[in-house]
Formats: structure tokens, sequence, C-alpha cells
């Protein structure tokens, strides 16, 4: 068959397999983190967070139209678009390889003959399904997130010069350039890391075009590209829009034009000098300047669907973040100005105080009719600062996790000596070579493990050496344990090595490739120290790069083993062992931990969220998983349109304050009563407490208008001289109006006896932001007429100290005027029993807990304990009240919904201990028995993990874990000694004597 026929169909048969894979493995609704906001973004074409991915949104609306109608359908389409945008990357990755590979048996068809072809697509086939079944690839390929596009977008650039580079010589081969620079353009209205490929691009223009290369020229050929990067990065993508909203500045405030006329203006004249320049470059006949002008236009043109943003802010959705309606806005949008910037060459270290502050540029925002001056931005100047700060944090946890890893003493100043270490040592290796070794070598577990190289959770193995370890079958048997004997590593060492020794300047292009997209986005972000989740999904371009050369070990290995065979034998045997030993081990260790086609969690959980709220009820969440799929299940399938979901980390900012103003599917404007004056950017922005000695607790209504009085007798003096608004006192009581109670339903008749008079509770900070502000306007003008509920997962510092005040109805706390039940040790534990009991009997939803073929760490770490600690409490509380027959039908309704074996940390064990405890308590010793029995089952799995830890390496032996896990087996002990299961009893109770005997050492240790 042809070279080009076959090498044609052999790429569109790997995307057949990838996109068969993913979306067998799809999942069927909406997943976790950012998936829920990016869904419901697409089919609602609204507004998500910086820096923006509008041609993201475009497509996902697409995708989203093939559901019919069936909004229920919606993600699986939107899902299915990651999926056939993965299988599209695997092919351009076959045939990026095969043209590679092609390039390296130039000039050997002799030793090769007519098995040259049939090497060539070996190599393409074994490097591009690998990769297919590459741990971090696959988990994006199959949710609606942008990296699966992102990626997408690097092949088709990459495959794109290598194109270019084949048809350099040819008239009319700039086209692919062209074409290049287009999908730049795109790219950034997916995601930014396409525009990490430049400087490798720059290098194959350069070797291609001059054929007397010198190191010195390939530098500066090197340098150039960085340059370009760089002008891609901040000129266009940024200064254009900054230099727009400055034009719109002059126009709007001085020439009295209305908002973006200045900024259309700009647009004209920049396609204006893009035009002249290419008519000039023509007539003058300089086609280097008229390819670079071609390029810029393209990637303008590219980028223009950044015109969604503003013109989806103007139109007011739902979900509108930053509200980037004008050119200020927008800009501060796209270079993500609210999240700070993290010092890159020089900056402080974390244990540094700050001696000065500057102000910096104006900050401008868009008023009525004119710009308005926000304030300034402010940089401060610190007394210990270094070249490359990576330790540099001054967030008080950050530090203690820096002296943690680092050793560093309490009160020593941390060395650049620690700073290095702390780069090379987490930020390197941690958090990038252990995500590339997941991918090729192995992995225990999808447990995060971002804060040890030593424990098993979240880190790398071959398994080579495991059965050895003693580990837990709770590690040993979950899907995410896949270890791939480091076999996929080795061949792309050997692809690297045959590269480098065949043809430098390619593999010197590919490392360019795997170095930018990996180790210099490490050092460009910066990470200050644990990320709220795992950022593998960051680096997949360098695990991309080094596919390639999974699949060029295929032409090494056919080398070395033609000196004992013929070539063309060699060329099948290489290709059949490798396809053996990469992509068929990969996929076969990989599949169970990559199938979601049967999880339901994150929709169901968000479903569990909104049904726990009563009609027209006011939701405060903080996270982005008890946010997203909670906007997903409103936006989309239009559950519980009636509840307004306020996320408290997005409520410091004042166009989300004003955008609760308004009205938003069924729920009405939330009682906000300040004027967008009284919060707007630069006023109020965060208000301090100053003793004002005042006795007694304030009505909060008083204690609010104070707070936002513009009257100066009201307020006190800065430093500066400035007067501001201040907190005189954190004792707050809202007066109750037994009326208002009554007549809007708050609580049922048997609570009339527990009304309070009035609540009273201390404001745990020292400072109101304006997200505290707001919530304080809502609590003080509500008046009892929409319910108000937390989130269970809302940290506690946002409680603001209600939580004697709050009860919880299912996966919310719900504020009730009832009398305070100080008896209560755990506040955060009372449930309002009947409303629960409905919401968690007849109406949660379980996500298919019990029957999904894998579950994610979302669903296992922390939702999980989530339903588990609902489950405990509210059957704890019915058994309290004396109501047993609920309190057993609780105890089943657990036992038959959720899994018997998870246990994502120890603690868990502990909390069904009580539920086995209770099932005893109640009679049900059948029940209990069967808790008792499988937490003893995975105690004992982790007691002998442990003690073999204890005998070989006693350091990393998890002092606390054992401590919990022989309080919980004496607790089992006590528990079946009391309910008579003296067969049971006797077996636990032998199992603590031995444990007992061998941990003693540590036992002591701790005590």
């Amino acid at each position: 068959m042809q070279y080009t026929k076959l090498n044609n169909l052999l790429g569109w048969l790997c995307f057949l397999i990838a996109t068969t894979t993913f979306i067998l493995t799809l999942e069927p609704s909406v997943s976790f983190w950012d998936c829920g906001e990016f869904i419901s973004c697409a089919y609602r074409l609204q507004v998500s967070h910086q820096p923006g991915y509008p041609l993201f949104a475009m497509l996902g609306k697409v995708f989203s139209l093939l559901s019919m109608g069936d909004n229920t359908k919606v993600p699986f389409y939107t899902n299915s678009m990651a999926a056939i945008a993965s299988g599209a990357t695997v092919m351009f990755l076959f045939w990026t390889i095969t043209a590679l590979a092609k390039k390296l048996l130039v000039g050997r068809e002799k030793d090769f003959g007519n098995a040259q072809t049939t090497v060539i697509m070996g190599a393409g086939l074994v490097g591009a399904l690998a990769f297919t079944f590459t741990d971090t690839f696959w988990f994006s390929a199959v949710e609606t997130i942008v990296f699966a596009l992102s990626i997408l977008c690097i092949a088709v650039v990459f495959w794109a010069i290598l194109k270019w580079d084949a048809h350099a010589d040819e008239p009319g081969a700039d086209k692919w350039l062209v074409f290049i620079a287009y999908v730049m353009g795109l790219s950034i209205g997916i995601h930014l890391l396409n525009l990490l490929t430049i400087p490798a691009i720059a290098l194959v223009y350069y070797f291609r075009r001059y054929k007397n290369a010198t190191a010195w020229s390939a530098f500066l050929a090197f340098l150039t590209g960085i340059v370009i990067l760089g002008f891609v990065q901040y000129g266009i993508r940024g200064y254009t829009i900054k230099f727009a909203a400055f034009f719109d500045l002059y126009f709007v405030n001085s020439l009295g034009m209305g908002f973006g006329s200045g900024a259309i203006v700009f647009f004209l004249l920049l396609i204006g000098v893009i035009v002249f320049g290419i008519v000039y470059s023509i007539r003058k006949n300089k086609p280097v300047l008229n390819l670079a002008f071609l390029c810029i236009a393209f990637i303008y043109l590219g980028y223009g669907s950044f015109a969604y943003i503003p013109i989806r802010a103007t139109a007011n959705t739902n979900l509108n973040n930053s509200h980037p309606d004008n050119a200020f806005t927008l800009y501060g949008y796209l270079n993500r100005i609210q999240y700070g910037e993290n010092p890159l060459l020089y900056g402080q270290y974390f244990d540094a105080q700050v001696t000065d502050q500057v102000e910096g540029s104006t900050i401008y925002q868009k008023g009525e009719k004119k710009y308005e001056v926000a304030g300034k931005t402010l940089s401060y100047k610190y007394d210990h600062n270094t070249i490359l700060p990576r330790m540099y944090s001054t967030d008080p946890g950050d530090q203690g996790f820096y002296r943690g890893w680092g050793q560093i003493p309490e009160g020593q100043a941390p060395t650049f000596a620690d700073n290095m270490k702390w780069m090379f040592s987490w930020q390197i290796y941690q958090m990038y070579f252990r995500y590339f070794l997941w991918n090729y070598a192995g992995r225990y577990s999808d447990v995060d493990g971002q804060q040890s190289t030593e424990s098993i959770d979240g880190n790398w193995t071959t398994g080579i050496f495991d059965s050895g370890k003693h580990l837990p079958q709770n590690v040993t048997s979950n899907p995410s344990y896949t270890p791939l004997y480091g076999i996929p590593l080795i061949l792309g060492l050997i692809g690297l090595v045959y590269h480098v020794e065949r043809r430098k300047r390619d593999a010197l292009v590919v490392v360019l490739l795997w170095f930018f997209t990996g180790l210099a986005v490490v050092f460009y972000v910066n990470q200050p120290s644990v990320q709220p989740r795992e950022r593998d999904y960051s680096y997949v371009g360098s695990f991309y790069a080094f596919a390639i050369w999974i699949g060029l070990s295929v032409i090494a290995l056919t080398d070395g083993i033609r000196k004992k065979v013929d070539v063309k034998k060699a060329a099948y045997i290489a290709t059949a062992v490798c396809l053996l030993i990469a992509p068929v081990l990969m996929a076969k260790q990989e599949w169970r931990g990559h199938d979601r086609s049967t999880k339901m969690t994150a929709h169901d959980m968000a479903y569990n969220y909104l049904i726990s709220c009563p009609p027209n009820a006011i939701l405060f969440t903080y996270g982005d998983n008890d946010t997203y799929s909670l906007w997903y299940d409103q936006e989309v399938e239009g559950i519980r349109p009636d509840v307004r979901i306020v996320n408290l980390s997005l409520f410091s900012g004042a166009w989300y304050i004003r955008q609760m103003q308004r009205p938003m599917n069924a729920s009405a404007p939330l009682p906000i009563t300040m004027p967008y004056n009284k919060y707007k950017d630069g006023v109020r922005d965060v208000i301090y407490y100053s003793d004002g000695g005042i006795k007694g607790a304030v009505e909060l209504k008083e204690i609010f208008d104070f707070i936002t009085s513009d009257d100066k007798s009201m307020q006190g003096q800065s430093q500066g001289g400035e007067y501001v608004n201040y907190l005189p006192t954190k004792d707050f009581k809202l007066t109750i109006n037994a009326d208002d109670v009554i007549k809007n339903k708050v609580i049922s008749p048997a609570q009339k006896a527990q009304l309070a008079d009035t609540l009273e509770w201390k404001y745990t900070s020292n400072y109101i932001t304006k997200d505290d502000l707001a919530v304080i306007d809502i609590l003080a003008h509500n008046n009892w007429k929409r319910p108000i509920c937390f989130a269970t997962t809302v940290g506690t510092n946002n409680l603001m100290g209600l939580q004697q005040y709050l009860y919880k109805e299912g996966f919310t706390y719900r504020l009730l005027p009832l009398k305070a039940d100080t008896a209560n040790h755990d506040q955060l534990s009372k449930v309002n029993a009947d409303v629960m009991y409905d919401n968690v009997m007849n109406k949660f939803k379980f996500g298919k807990f019990k029957t999904a073929r894998y579950l994610d760490p979302e669903s296992t770490g922390m939702f999980y304990p989530v339903l588990t600690t609902t489950f405990l409490d509210l059957a704890t509380t019915l058994y309290n009240n004396g109501q047993n027959d609920k309190a057993l039908k609780v105890l089943h309704k657990f036992d038959n919904e959720l899994p018997d074996d998870l246990y994502p940390f120890i603690d868990l064990a502990g909390r069904k201990m009580y539920l086995a405890q209770m099932a005893y308590n109640l009679g049900d010793n059948k029940l209990g028995n069967k808790m008792a029995v499988n937490i003893d089952k995975y105690l004992m799995d982790q007691f002998g993990y442990f003690y073999h830890l204890l005998q070989s390496d006693a350091q990393r032996v998890p002092l606390r874990d054992v401590q919990i896990g022989m309080q919980v087996l004496n607790h089992l002990v006590e528990n079946t000694e009391k309910a008579h299961q003296i067969d049971l009893h006797n077996k636990l109770n032998a199992q603590l004597q031995d444990y007992s005997k061998k941990f003693a050492p540590l036992m002591g240790a701790g005590q």
C-alpha cells in the first residue's frame, strides 16, 4: 500500500481506538471541579472564571445541542467533545511520530529496505496508543474540561510545523506557518498552554531555513522564539486590551462619548495598521515582513473569539464572573489580576516583613457615565529577599509547610539553600516528576499525595518491588493502583537516547517541547505550597512530548534486533513487543481507574445540596465542588431554580454582590440593601475591629448601619488621616419577631416552645471583608422571609460564629431562631430531625456509590465521609429523641445505599464504628456484626501494613492512624461484649491484645 495512504489510514485507526476508549469510559453526567461551571457556561453561553475560555464555551454549546432538548444528556455530549478532541490528539501524535521517524531513517534505506514503512508505522502506533492510555491524558478526555482541547491545539501546531518542514522548499509552504498562527490565536480562547510550543517551532524554522547552523546561532534562534512567545502572550493577548482600555478612557472621560467607543476606534486603527503592513510588504516584495504581518493578522483573527466575553457579560448572564463588560475589567479578567502575582526572578522569603508599600498604576472601574478611580495598585518592599524566590508565601499555613518540608526550625530564617531545596524537592520533583512517573512508571493511588515523598498516598511506583512491602488491600485492590513496571518509561528513554544519537536537531526540538510544557510551567507558575488538588493536568503537553520517544523506541529496538534476524522480522517483532508492553499493558492497568461510565456522584451530591434547602432558600457555599456542580444542576437541568446559590469565595467581589441584587432563574433578588456605591471596588474592602467599649450585644441592624455609614462622626481615622468605618463590637444580636417566624413557617408547630427571643453570638474575626458585610446585610434585613442555609462543607471561619443556631437538614445547615443548645458539645452535629429524615430517606440520591466501577478522590475522600457523617448525625439525634424505629431505618438506608469497603482515611472507621454501636443499641445485632466485621477487616489490613513499616522503617509509621485504629478496635471489643456477640467479641479482643503488644513501642511514644 502507498506510504501516504497507509499513514493516513493508521492515523485514523488511532483516532477510532482512542475515541472509542474515551466514549466507553465517559462520565455520563457532570464531573467535579470546573466541569460544572464549564458545562453551564457552554449551555447558556455564560462567562466562566478568569482568564475566560470563549472558544471552548462556543464549541461546548454546539455539542450541547446534540442532546435534542434532553438537558440531562447535555453533559454526555459536552464530555464527548473532550473525548473526540482527545482522539484527534492521538491521531495527530501518530502523524507527528511517523514524520519524525521518517526523518530518522533518511539515508538508511539500505539498512531497512522494504521494512522501513513497517517500522515507521509501528513507531507511530506504539507512541500514539501509549499516550492514549496515560493517566493524566485519559482523565481529561472523559469530562468537560479545557485541557482536552488544549492538548489538541498543541498536537495540531506541532504536526503542522513538521508538515511545513517537509514541504518548506515548495511554493506556498508558508501557508502552514499562517495556519499555525491561526490555531495559536484560537487556542488562546481555550487555554494558554499552546503558546509554549513557540520556542520549539522557532527552532524547527531555524534549522530548516539556515543550513549552516551553529550552536550560537541556534541559541539566538531559541531566544527569538522566547521573544515571540512573550510578544504573543503579553503584547497581543495582554497589551492589546490594555491599550484599548486607555483609548476608551480618553474617549469616555475626555470626549464624553459612550463606553466602548474608544476601544472600537483602537481596534479599527489596529486593523488598519495590519492591513497597511500586509499591503506594504506585498508592494515592496518583502516576503518575511509579509509572513510576519499575516501571522499577526491570523493570531488576532483567532483571538477574536474573546469578543464573546464582553458581549455576553453585557447580556447579564446568570454566571458572569467579574462582569467584564468594559476594556478595563476585561484586561484584569484576562490577566487574572484578582489572583495576584507570584514573584519569579526576585522577591521575598516567607519570613520577610513588609518595610514599605509603593503605589503603582491607577485602577479604573466603570461608573454610571465615566470611568472612576477605584484606587492604586500596591506593591510591597520586604526586608528578606532573594533571587529565584520559591519559598515566598507569607500565609501562615504555607509558612508552616515550608518549615516542615525543609526541616527549618521555628525562628530560623530560610537560606538560599533552603529555597533551592524546596524548588527541586517539592516544586520540581513532587509537583512535576511525581506526575510524570504516574504516567510512565505507575501509581499507588489517586489519593492526594502532595505533602509527602515517603507516603504511598498519591505516590508513583513501578510495582516491581511492591510484593515485599505488604501493601494493604485497600491499595492493591483499588482501581487507581496502576503499576506499569516502568516499561513505558524505559521505552521512552531508549527512544530519547536513540533520537539524540541519530538526529540531534530533531531531538532538541522535542526536548524543548517537553521542557516548555513541563518544567517551564513549574518555574513560571511558582506554586506557593499545597494546592487544592493535584495539578498533573497542567503538564500534559510534556507527557505528550515524551510519548514521541516511546514511539521512536520501536526503531531503536528494530535496529538492535535486526542484527539477529532479517530487518522485516525485526520490525514486526519490535512493533508487536512494544505494542504489548506499552499500550496494551497501559490499557489493561489503567482502564479500571478511568472508567467513569457508571458514576453519578457529582450530579447527585449537587442535587442533595439543593434538595436539602427549603423553598426560596439562600444557600451559602464556598469551594469549587460544593458550587460548580450545583450551578450545573440549576442552570442546565433546572433543578431547584428557586434556591439562590451564593459562593462566599466570590462574594468579596463587588460585581458578584451586585449580581446577587438581581433576580436569577426563579429566585428573587437577595435582601441586600446597600447601594452599589457603598461596596464598589475600593470602598469598604475591609473594615477592622476596634473595641468601642460597648457593653452587651448590639442589634445587628445597628451594627450594619454603623459600619456602612458615610457620616464622619460614626467613622474613625486611619494612620494616613482618612476617615474609615470600623467595627466597634463583636457581640452581635438579632431580635426575633415571633410573628415573622410563624408567618414564614420557619419552624414547625412542635418547635414553638424552643423559639428564642433573640439570637446572640460573638463575631469570630478581627475584620469584616466585603463578603462578610454582604452576609451581615442579608441577616439584618431578611426578617426570616427566606431560609438561610450554609453548605455543610463550608469552613467554620465562614459561619461568623453562628454555629449554635445552625441545624443540619441534610447537606446544609439552616439558620433557625431556636434557643441555643448549650449542652451539645458539637454544635455542628445538631439536627432538625423531621426535615432531615424526610430529605435523607425520601429525597436524596446517592450517585451510584454502591455500584459504580470507579469513584474519584472527590467522591471517596470528600462526599463519602460527608454522607457517612450525615447518616450518623441523623441516626444519633433520632435515637436520642427516642425515635428508635426511624433511627434503625436510617442505618439500613446507609447500609443499602453506600459501599461497605470504602475507607479513604482511618477516621472514617471511627464514624462507622459509631454506626455499628447504634445498630447494637437498637437491637439489630446482624447489622451491627456486619458493620463491625467490615471495620475489623479494614483495620487488620491497615495494621498488617503498619506493623511491617514498624519493623522495616519505623519513621514512616503513621502514629496518629495507629492510635485511632486501636481506639476503634477497642470500642468494637466493648460494643460486641455489651451486645453479647461472644464469638465476634473474642476474635476482636484477641486481635486487640495482639496488636497492643506489637504497637506497644509506638503507643508508649505517643503518650
